[in-house]
């Protein structure tokens, strides 16, 4: 997949099938229009195209927004790559390319720009200054420049009824079961390991720091959950608080991992960790050897959840 910072980079001889959206999530509703503007180009002899913004256009219009989103930009970028796409452009979203016109922004970028052979939308698709502009519109603009419309019909998005806000939902409530079915893979943070406090190697649970720097990043809800990630090459299982660990007197949140059968160095580390299963939410114990005993039975609640997964 070839990545492009902005409209203006992007250069092709060739006729395109475009899509639109922010596609935060990369859920199975994405993924259904994904897979169809695919087959289409590959119909058509042409290259597929996703075009996105950055950052989120709510971040930009709506100075107060404190949207929090399930991908950052790099995190997203890799979820279409994984699924096929030729081309994502990554269009830098100001308020000077908010106030296009809605034929403006069809002509000056979608034909002469990209080039478009035909576009793959939503049926409920806006877009132009003040989001005037739908997918009627897009269709009569299709026929005055030459590109087909094929829409994406309410029947088949409501076959797969989710959304992002509903995911952003479940992960909030801590379910991380219907988050992970909604986005068709599992939830998962980026981050790199730096240094703690290095209470957990004292009781026997030593833990991998994880600082997360886009502070856009959704963080689930406080408490343990069974997670797994791949370290050296290798899928390791673990067990993450999310929380202030009260038990401690900590007050700032912090994101740990405790990774069963790992002894190495991760410290400086870029790594992914996925989001399996909520244990229970993050709790203030009488004791340090209270905590220890909950952690052990954290551990045993862990293995045997792999162990079942395992044996599927």
């Amino acid at each position: 997949m070839k990545v492009f910072q902005s409209i203006n980079s992007f250069v092709t001889a060739a006729k395109t099938i475009v899509t639109i959206g922010t596609f935060d999530g990369v859920h199975i509703g994405h993924q259904k229009i994904i897979h169809k503007l695919i087959q289409i180009a590959k119909t058509n002899a042409c290259e597929s195209v996703i075009l996105t913004f950055f950052p989120h256009p709510r971040m930009v219009l709506q100075e107060q927004s404190e949207i929090q989103l399930l991908n950052t930009i790099e995190e997203r970028a890799a979820l279409l790559e994984k699924i096929g796409v030729d081309n994502l452009i990554i269009h830098p979203f100001d308020k000077a390319f908010s106030r296009l016109t809605a034929e403006e922004f069809v002509k000056t970028i979608l034909v002469d720009r990209l080039n478009i052979q035909k576009i793959v939308i939503g049926h409920d698709h806006r877009f132009g200054r003040n989001r005037t502009a739908n997918i009627d519109d897009l269709i009569l603009f299709g026929e005055k420049y030459g590109f087909e419309v094929e829409q994406i019909s309410v029947q088949e998005i409501q076959e797969v009824s989710v959304s992002s806000t509903k995911i952003r939902a479940a992960l909030a409530e801590g379910n991380i079961l219907l988050a992970n079915t909604f986005l068709g893979h599992s939830y998962f943070l980026t981050g790199t390991v730096c240094k703690g406090k290095q209470l957990g190697r004292t009781i026997g649970f030593p833990t991998a720091n994880i600082k997360i720097e886009e502070t856009y990043k959704l963080i689930p809800k406080k408490g343990v959950y069974i997670v797994e990630s791949i370290l050296h090459s290798k899928k390791v299982y673990g067990m993450m608080n999310i929380g202030t660990n009260p038990t401690v007197g900590g007050e700032i949140v912090s994101i740990e991992v405790y990774f069963l059968d790992f002894d190495g160095d991760l410290y400086d580390q870029k790594i992914q960790v996925s989001l399996l299963n909520y244990i229970r939410s993050e709790q203030k114990f009488d004791s340090v050897a209270a905590l220890q005993a909950q952690l052990e039975m954290d551990k045993k609640t862990t293995l045997d959840f792999i162990s079942n997964c395992e044996s599927l």
